[in-house]
């Protein structure tokens, strides 16, 4: 947590809440030790989805599918969700909840490497949350920028590892250093590309937002 408990606890009692569906999956979620996005952040979620209305979204990392039917719960009614998985045994529990919901003409599911899946893809996204392996976002990166759209959203959770990202690689755990380097790489990357405008926030465990330069803003 990079803010304090009390703060992040004082926000979230501020918080709406979700329909009853998502608040079954996510308790479902949490009792199966399956990584969910945090209270702040499902309410940031909701509103840049308020503020962009975006009609096509593209998640990176779907688990077990809370985060792409909170989108679609509050996105557009005509809003397209893609979303790519890899661990095989998420993929399943993320149909079943898709199927609950009754979004399964709403999101489609990719399965496999995100790497290549998104190496293969094509057309555009005007939203793009990325909520997978932390290691790999520099690598999705360049297909990630390519299939956002001029004036497009980039959203990247999980990019300050509970303040680790602030110490040197030689004070965080030997284990943990190839991620703590390319999620560094990551964040220089976003702020100093030229087609972006990027933000780093403190919120949950550190969020960017990244907005791509319409052309001729570059």
């Amino acid at each position: 947590m990079i803010a304090g408990e009390r703060t992040t606890a004082f926000i979230n009692s501020l918080d709406r809440g979700n329909t009853e569906l998502l608040n079954q999956i996510e308790k479902e979620a949490k009792e199966a030790c399956v990584p969910i996005i945090r209270q702040e952040m499902q309410s940031f979620l909701k509103t840049l989805l308020a503020a962009k209305k975006p009609k096509a979204v593209l998640e990176v990392g779907t688990a077990v599918g809370f985060s792409a039917l909170l989108m679609c719960e509050y996105g557009t009614q005509d809003m397209q969700l893609t979303t790519i998985e890899k661990y095989e045994k998420r993929i399943p529990a993320a149909r079943e909840n898709f199927r609950r919901a009754g979004r399964e003409a709403q999101i489609t599911l990719l399965e496999g490497d995100a790497a290549e899946i998104l190496r293969g893809l094509t057309g555009s996204f005007d939203f793009i949350f990325m909520d997978a392996a932390k290691g790999q976002y520099i690598h999705f990166l360049p297909d990630v920028l390519r299939l956002l759209e001029p004036g497009g959203l980039l959203v990247s959770d999980n990019v300050l590892q509970d303040g680790d990202i602030m110490e040197s690689r030689f004070a965080v755990e030997r284990r943990n250093r190839t991620i703590h380097s390319r999620m560094r790489e990551y964040l220089y990357t976003l702020t100093h590309h030229p087609e972006l405008v990027t933000s780093v926030l403190p919120l949950g465990d550190g969020v960017t937002l990244s907005v791509k330069k319409e052309k001729g803003n570059v």
